[in-house]
């Protein structure tokens, strides 16, 4: 049952982020033993009784109302992604989870990722962070994807693992929270694929920020922002990011890279994609 074992974790990570006072309780007296939230605090916050949420937490109740879980994401101030995540913790048979299918990435939209411009690093993140598709410039960026082999396309596993790779983002704490955050999701949408699993516990072995950062249930999906870069070539610059979700297929989106005009990334960008 990974659903109701991440079910619980999940809520008990949300509960330790949030205090009685920021909720409206009162503090309370004497030393507290949690961190976080009481689950008889939770409870009373959602409207449930305490019996019914520790039920819920450790995994021992049936089918959950959309009233309850809408109450209890109230309770925990859940984001647009995290409350998503719970409802596919909590009502897995609505899921009709299938085994996952090898994606493929229609000839337009890799046509589109070619030709975005000699000056935008685009490529295609499928399902576990997997590369599908990229254009000449994200592989000067990055790395040479297609000198890799179609199982090492992995983008978390190129971040947290490569030492060439992960030396071009600076900002580390980021980038594993992201990593993590993605992958959550992907779990929750997904699990029963054998590769994710597998991915999962290979990052959790070998790298610690991972394994840290993963016992925290943190999820989110990739939308927009500002990273930075460390280039052996071009040297530290920033570059603006957005993120496309594909219509048809939200187990796939787009990453695209830009820099404002006539600003010093994007000559770097330029000089970038003339040395490559």
């Amino acid at each position: 049952m990974p659903h109701r074992a991440d079910l619980g974790g999940f809520l008990k990570s949300c509960r330790a982020r949030l205090g009685p006072v920021e909720v409206g309780l009162p503090p309370g007296s004497g030393q507290r033993r949690v961190v976080g939230l009481r689950r008889e605090e939770l409870a009373l916050l959602a409207g449930i009784s305490v019996d019914y949420y520790v039920r819920l937490e450790q995994g021992r109740c049936g089918s959950v109302s959309e009233s309850v879980l809408d109450a209890i994401a109230a309770a925990l101030r859940l984001t647009e992604d995290e409350r998503d995540h719970l409802y596919r913790l909590a009502r897995p048979g609505q899921l009709r989870p299938r085994p996952p299918v090898p994606q493929q990435v229609r000839p337009g939209l890799r046509q589109l990722v070619t030709a975005v411009g000699a000056a935008t690093p685009a490529f295609v993140l499928g399902r576990r962070m997997d590369i599908l598709a990229w254009n000449e410039l994200a592989s000067a960026l990055i790395t040479d994807f297609a000198a890799l082999a179609p199982s090492e396309r992995n983008l978390a596993r190129l971040v947290l693992l490569d030492d060439k790779v992960s030396r071009l983002y600076p900002d580390r704490e980021l980038v594993v929270r992201n990593s993590v955050g993605f992958l959550r999701l992907d779990l929750g949408r997904h699990p029963d694929d054998p590769r994710l699993a597998a991915l999962v516990d290979d990052l959790c072995q070998h790298s610690p920020e991972f394994r840290e950062q993963w016992q925290l249930h943190t999820v989110s999906r990739k939308r927009y922002g500002v990273k930075r870069f460390d280039h052996p070539v071009v040297g530290q610059f920033e570059l603006d990011y957005e993120s496309l979700y594909h219509p048809d297929d939200q187990d796939q989106l787009v990453i695209v890279y830009s820099a404002p005009p006539g600003s010093a990334a994007e000559a770097k960008l330029r000089e970038l994609a003339r040395r490559h």
